[in-house]
C-alpha cells in the first residue's frame, strides 16, 4: 500500500483541543480527556475533553440563555440570514484548512473533503440561510357556529423550537453538523452540538467560524465525549426542546424512546441497507460503474451505501465479474495521497467489525469473489469486498447494516421478484434503480420501500431535497422545505370579533 503524502497535513499544533462553551474554549470541568486518531495510520493526532453531564448542563444553559434572550428573540430573519451567508463565505475562506483536517481525522480522500465537508458544506448553509426569510404561516376560514352574531379568523405561525441537542455521526463529520446547524439558526433555534468522538476536530474549528461570523455566544456550542455520557446527557436534558441525531437504528430507538419520555421533539436518520438494481437492459459497463460508486464511495462508510446489489439473472454474471475486477483493482492509501481510490476505515473498533461481518459472510457459504480482509499494514484498512448468494441463504450480511466497503449480491426474475427483495429488509432509507426503460422503472419505482429512489445514479444529495427514510430507517426529513417542520412548532391563533 503506497502510503505517500502528497499534500502536506495540517499543522498539529493549530488543531483546538478544547470544547466551545458559551463562546469560549474551555477544558472538561473533570479534566479528563479522549483521544483522537489518524485512521490513515493509527497515530494518536490530538485529545480533546471528554465531556460529562455537568459540562452538557453548562452548554445547554448557554444555548437557553442565549434563545430567551433579547438580543436574539429579536434579531430580524434577514439578520440570521445574513449571519448564516457570512458563516458560509468563511467556510470557503478557511476550505483547504477544514478539508485537511477533515482528511486528518475521517480519513477520507482529500477530493471528497474538499468537495462535500466545504464545497457542499457551503451550498448547504447558504440554501438554509434564505428561508430565514421565508417562514410562514397561513390565514383559515373557520365555522365556529357559537355564540351567535360572533366572527372568527384564524391564522397559524411558525415558531422555533427551542434548545436544539445535535448528535452527528463520524463519515461526514463537518457536513452534518452544518445540515443540523444551518436549518436550526435559520429557524431561530440556538444549539449544542455533540460530534462524534472519533471526529471532532473540524466541529471545534467551525466553532470559531461561527463566532468570527458574529453569532452570539451560546447560539451554537460544542461538546466532545463519548456517547454513552455526553450524548445521553445531552438527550436526557430538561433544557433541551428537541434532539436531532444521525447515527445507527440502535441507537435512534434508544434516544427516540428517551424523547418521547419527556415528550421532547425528535427526527432521526438512521441505519440503511440499500439496494442497487439492475435491471435487464443496462449497460453491464454502466451497472458495474454504478454499482461500485453506491457500495465504494467513502469507503462504504455511508447510510446509504448500495449494499445489496440485485441484478437481472441475464446480466448477473457479467456484472459481478466487473465488480469483483474493480474491487481488486482498487488503491487503498493515506486519504493525502492524491493516487488512492479508498481510505481507511475510522478506527480500529469499526475495521473489526467489518471485518467480522465479512468473516460471516464466508462462514455462512456466501461465495467471496473479491477482497475479504483487512489491509496489512498501519492504518485502519479494508479491501473491498463482493459477496455472492445466489442460493437465496437469509445471510447476516444481507441483513444488518456493515457501514463498510462490503456488497452482496443476488440474482432476480422480474420486477415483482425484485420488489420483494429489495423490500426484504428492516431499512427503507435509499435504492437506485439502473435501466434505460422508463416504463419499467416508473411501475418499480412505487413498489421500493425507501425514503429515495435514485434512477441510474445513486448517493445524490440536494439541499433542496427532502432526506429520511422508511422503516428503520428514521422518523422526520430533512433539507427543503421538510426542515421548516423539524425545527419549529406551529402555533394556532383564533380571534374573535
Amino acid at each position: 500500500m503506497n502510503q505517500s503524502v502528497q499534500n502536506p497535513q495540517p499543522e498539529l499544533s493549530a488543531i483546538r483541543q478544547k470544547m466551545f462553551i458559551d463562546g469560549r474554549f474551555v477544558d472538561a470541568r473533570s479534566g479528563k480527556t479522549l483521544p483522537v486518531f489518524n485512521p490513515a495510520t493509527g497515530a494518536e493526532i490530538a485529545r480533546v475533553p471528554d465531556a460529562q453531564a455537568e459540562d452538557v448542563d453548562a452548554a445547554v444553559r448557554s444555548a437557553r440563555a442565549t434563545f430567551e434572550s433579547a438580543a436574539w428573540q429579536g434579531m430580524l430573519p434577514v439578520e440570521r440570514e445574513r449571519l448564516l451567508l457570512k458563516l458560509a463565505d468563511l467556510i470557503e475562506q478557511h476550505g483547504e484548512e477544514l478539508a485537511r483536517l477533515e482528511t486528518l481525522n475521517n480519513g477520507k480522500l482529500l477530493m471528497f473533503s474538499r468537495m462535500l465537508e466545504v464545497g457542499a458544506n457551503a451550498q448547504w448553509t447558504r440554501y438554509m440561510a434564505g428561508w430565514a426569510t421565508k417562514i410562514e404561516g397561513s390565514t383559515l376560514d373557520v365555522s365556529i357556529p357559537f355564540p351567535p352574531g360572533v366572527r372568527y379568523t384564524a391564522m397559524t405561525r411558525r415558531e422555533p423550537v427551542g434548545v436544539v441537542g445535535a448528535i452527528v455521526p463520524w463519515n461526514f463529520p463537518l457536513l452534518m453538523a452544518m445540515w443540523k446547524i444551518a436549518p436550526a439558526l435559520a429557524c431561530g433555534c440556538t444549539v449544542v452540538l455533540k460530534p462524534a468522538e472519533e471526529t471532532p476536530l473540524t466541529a471545534l474549528r467551525l466553532a470559531e467560524l461561527v463566532m468570527e461570523a458574529g453569532f452570539p455566544a451560546g447560539a451554537v456550542n460544542v461538546v466532545t465525549g463519548y456517547g454513552e455520557s455526553a450524548g445521553a446527557a445531552l438527550v436526557r436534558h430538561p433544557g433541551v426542546n428537541k434532539i436531532a441525531f444521525t447515527g445507527s437504528t440502535e441507537v435512534g430507538k434508544i434516544i427516540g424512546r428517551s424523547c418521547m419520555d419527556d415528550m421532547k421533539r425528535v427526527s432521526l436518520e438512521l441505519g440503511g441497507k440499500s439496494p442497487v438494481i439492475v435491471l435487464d437492459d443496462c449497460d453491464p459497463a454502466v451497472a458495474v460503474a454504478g454499482a461500485a460508486g453506491a457500495i465504494f464511495f467513502n469507503h462504504g462508510q455511508v447510510c446509504t451505501a448500495g449494499s445489496r446489489l440485485l441484478v437481472h439473472k441475464s446480466r448477473y454474471d457479467q456484472v459481478l465479474a466487473g465488480l469483483a475486477s474493480a474491487a481488486e483493482a482498487t488503491k487503498l492509501g493515506d486519504g493525502f495521497d492524491e493516487t488512492a481510490q479508498m481510505g481507511p476505515m475510522v478506527s480500529a473498533t469499526h475495521r473489526d467489525r467489518v471485518v467480522r461481518y465479512i468473516e460471516s459472510g464466508k462462514a455462512e457459504g456466501a461465495e467471496l469473489l473479491a477482497g475479504g480482509q483487512a489491509q496489512p499494514g498501519s492504518g485502519y484498512f479494508v479491501r473491498p469486498t463482493v459477496f455472492s448468494n445466489t442460493t437465496g441463504k437469509d445471510l447476516t450480511i444481507s441483513r444488518e447494516e456493515i457501514f463498510g466497503p462490503v456488497v452482496v449480491a443476488m440474482p432476480f426474475d422480474d420486477l415483482d421478484d425484485v420488489a420483494r427483495k429489495a423490500n426484504d429488509s428492516r431499512y427503507g432509507l435509499g435504492a437506485s434503480i439502473w435501466t434505460n426503460n422508463l416504463t419499467q422503472a416508473y411501475r418499480l419505482i412505487p413498489k421500493v420501500q425507501a425514503g429515495t429512489v435514485w434512477l441510474n445514479c445513486h448517493n445524490m444529495v440536494d439541499p433542496n431535497l427532502p432526506f429520511g427514510g422508511y422503516k428503520d430507517s428514521g422518523v422526520g426529513r430533512e433539507h427543503g422545505r421538510a426542515m421548516i417542520d423539524v425545527y419549529t412548532e406551529t402555533k394556532s391563533v383564533c380571534v374573535a370579533y
